[in-house]
């Protein structure tokens, strides 16, 4: 029997009825499979990604980019949603600064530069620092992998990400796709999201070369956020550590991974559908859709806030596969208390005939 096969014995074996717990028992099979066994222990560990972007300075936000510093420094203290999130349910996290727009370094400090270049004026990035940001995402993955952890989850904050993370995925997306963004946090407002439509476009006509080729899309329109976690994703699969996703931005960098080294796409757990309408088109891309996301809250904060809220539910998935009563049990014990009821009635049957 192959171990696949094993899996699913193990899960069709639970005493339940087959398939009744759905995703989740999707989830814990992909996990078991990443893993190529069923009894590592469950170490979940969240790190975020955190970086500015120049784009910004083109209009493509209404909040202040200072606000990237800020809320950094909120999760490095556990005060942000995601953090909170994860000291309540006893996740470990770190905040990794790869490029916030500060003198000084926040969380873990791999800062590259102090923030990307204005893609609408010159490409986001040097090769030199893409090359960078690939590797930090890669060195916190295997820094998690050596002190543990079993599946990570992932998240980011950057002012202006949404623009750059659409940017990213309309350049690998065939060419009669629609520009891919969204909102962001500014919901409702139209004329901004014209003109990040429109920077989109402007970005695509300018870096031609991006066209279906993942490094270049990273360095001429990306973030250091979106590539450190490529980096990271991409370095799961050589780990072979399972990790969840979170919403677009996330999805954006997935797909680069993927585009990069389709083996990734086997460690890749869904959590969250965002608003953002790309992420949908992010899923579809790597041979994913929305009926595969466990969580449909209507969420769009980021920072990996469904990711981690996903993380729980497994965990509890888990505990149930290595707890729970089996079919098996339930059937032997079935077969005992009919054989006792019925050794029973023999005996009253022959003290009757007496």
């Amino acid at each position: 029997m192959t171990f696949a096969a094993e899996v699913d014995e193990l899960l069709r074996n639970l005493a339940k009825p087959p398939g009744s717990l759905g995703l989740l028992e999707a989830q814990a099979r992909q996990v078991f499979l990443a893993w190529g066994n069923t009894e590592t222990a469950f170490r979940p560990k969240h790190i975020i990604f955190a970086a500015d972007n120049g784009i910004t300075r083109s209009g493509a936000v209404q909040q202040l980019a200072e606000i990237t510093y800020m809320q950094s420094r909120q999760m490095v203290e556990g005060v942000s949603a995601v953090t909170c999130f994860c000291r309540c349910n006893g996740i470990p996290y770190e905040v990794v600064d790869v490029g916030i727009d500060s003198d000084d370094g926040v969380g873990i400090d791999r800062k590259i530069r102090r923030g990307t270049r204005d893609f609408a004026v010159e490409p986001a990035m040097t090769a030199a620092e893409l090359e960078r940001a690939l590797d930090i995402g890669g060195e916190r993955a295997a820094a998690a992998k050596r002190d543990g952890y079993t599946c990570l989850s992932f998240g980011e904050m950057g002012i202006g990400n949404t623009t750059t993370s659409a940017a990213v995925l309309t350049a690998l997306l065939p060419d009669h796709t629609p520009w891919l963004a969204g909102y962001g946090s500014a919901r409702g407002n139209y004329r901004l999201l014209r003109h990040k439509e429109e920077l989109v476009r402007q970005g695509l006509l300018a870096y031609p070369q991006i066209r279906g080729n993942a490094l270049e899309a990273l360095r001429c329109v990306g973030g250091y956020d979106l590539a450190a976690l490529c980096g990271a994703m991409t370095a799961c699969a050589e780990l072979r550590l399972p990790f969840f996703i979170d919403g677009f931005i996330t999805a954006a960098a997935l797909a680069c991974a993927v585009t990069l080294e389709p083996s990734v796409r086997a460690y890749a757990l869904l959590s969250h559908l965002s608003r953002e309408p790309g992420m949908a088109a992010a899923l579809r891309y790597i041979g994913r859709d929305e009926n595969e996301v466990i969580l449909h809250g209507g969420m769009s904060l980021g920072e990996g806030s469904g990711a981690v809220l996903a993380v729980v539910l497994l965990r509890s998935m888990l505990y149930a596969v290595r707890h729970m009563a089996t079919l098996d049990g339930i059937n032997a014990a079935a077969a005992r208390r009919r054989a006792e009821r019925d050794g029973k009635g023999r005996n009253v049957g022959g003290n009757t005939d007496r």
